[in-house]
């Protein structure tokens, strides 16, 4: 697992809440037992249409979601059942945070185990940053970037957004080293 001290990334910003385990991984891709391979299929049902092609609409086809490493969610994400599978396949698509209002307890253990950072934050830091990233998405660069400082537990923008989050000493640790 590769640590996890700094990082900046591209926000993909997806605005829906109670995102369960089975629309993240489907269950029909849980007959692998590697922990490699599943960002292919992230959130299968909604990327792709019944013919196999990209849905142009949903967020990660989206040009400015292009690169993301920071997925921007609303409260209850990863609720459902409690496949590992979940993070598996967002950090092979290559998210290594996730930030939301509220998480599924499992789920966000499971996301600490496989190098993923997930940070609560207020509902109403949550809508600051769909409304910085929309305004970036109608700009010129179209992407909106985040800074995290895990030693700090720090995320900014570089543009005048900063908070600090919590997370528990030992999953701080774990993810540091």
């Amino acid at each position: 697992m590769q640590s996890f001290t700094l990082h900046s990334g591209v926000v993909v910003a997806m605005d829906r809440a109670n995102v369960d385990t089975d629309q993240i991984i489907p269950k029909q891709f849980l007959k692998r037992i590697e922990r490699t391979g599943f960002g292919q299929f992230l959130f299968n049902d909604w990327r792709f249409r019944e013919d196999g092609t990209p849905d142009p609409q949903f967020e990660l086809n989206l040009p400015e979601a292009k690169g993301a490493t920071i997925l921007l969610a609303r409260r209850n994400f990863g609720c459902g059942s409690s496949r590992e599978h979940a993070p598996w396949s967002l950090a092979d698509y290559g998210f290594r945070c996730v930030i939301a209002p509220t998480f599924a307890d499992i789920f966000y253990s499971n996301c600490f185990s496989n190098g993923i950072l997930p940070i609560r934050l207020s509902e109403d830091d949550v809508d600051q940053l769909f409304e910085l990233a929309d305004v970036a998405k109608r700009s010129g660069s179209g992407q909106y970037e985040l800074n995290v400082d895990l030693n700090e537990s720090t995320l900014s923008d570089g543009q005048g957004f900063q908070r600090t989050f919590e997370v528990e000493p030992f999953r701080k640790r774990c993810l540091l080293e």
